[in-house]
This record gives C-alpha cells, structure tokens and sequence, in this order.
C-alpha cells in the first residue's frame, strides 16, 4: 500500500521538497520549478477575492481563506505572482489539509535548506512569513 502525500507529516512533507530542490543546479531552475509549481495550485474563484481574505504584509496580492473543519486545516490560496503562487503551492504542500497540532509542532526551517530564505526579495521573504504566520494562527486557533 502506497502512502499518499496526505498521510504525510509536515516534516516529511518538508523532507520531499528538500530533496526535490537539492535536484536543481541553480536559482533560475528553482525559480522555474515555482512558476511550475503556480499552475499546480486549484482553481480560486473570483467571489473569494474580496478584502477580508486579503493577506496583509505582501506586496503582491495574495488571498487566503481557510475551510471551516477544526480536525485538518483545509487552507486555499492564490496570488497574482507566479513566484508568490509557486511559494503559496509549496507552503500548502507542507500544510495544507493536516491536523492543527502537527503544523504547530513544524518548523519552517525547510525553506532555509531549500536555499528560499537567501534567494528571495525582502517583500517576497515578509510575504512567505506573513503566510506562514497566518497559517500557524489559523491552526492554533482551532486547538
């Protein structure tokens, strides 16, 4: 029996892109694989698009809205970047659809090896931190 992604935790979720970004020679081939990852990302519909779901502290825009469920953090977002999208695809790779505890229990420190934490603008580094937080918040508050 197989075990899919979803059976995953965070840390081993983390530990796949490690290896998936240890692939790639250099920065314009990682860059690359982000804006790949951006068409990965499900379709976000245009009534979600409104203010209250804008993430504050990105310069691009970046809306988040999070399913209702207390047991998984069911997590949907896009940005209008392909590098942002690409970053957002990563981040909900790692916690999308899993249980509050574990995404608190996971560090982000998979983007430091990956090399995204020296390789990216300030706006776009603020932007990923500001997801992360957003989301570590969300997962606490259903504890």
């Amino acid at each position: 029996m197989s075990v899919t992604e979803s059976q995953l935790t965070p840390q081993q979720i983390q530990a796949e892109i490690a290896e998936e970004f240890a692939l790639f020679g250099d920065w314009s081939e990682r860059y690359q694989y982000l804006i790949d990852l951006a068409k990965t990302l499900p379709a976000f519909s245009e009534s979600l698009r409104v203010p209250e779901h804008l993430l504050k502290g990105c310069q691009s825009q970046v809306f988040v809205v999070f399913g209702p469920e207390r047991e998984r953090l069911r997590v949907q977002a896009v940005s209008d970047s392909s590098i942002v999208s690409g970053l957002i695809a990563l981040v909900l790779r790692v916690y999308g659809n899993q249980p509050p505890q574990a995404i608190l229990d996971s560090g982000t420190g998979f983007m430091e090896q990956i090399g995204l934490s020296k390789n990216l603008s300030m706006t776009r580094k603020n932007g990923l931190n500001a997801l992360l937080s957003r989301i570590r918040l969300e997962a606490s508050l259903r504890l």
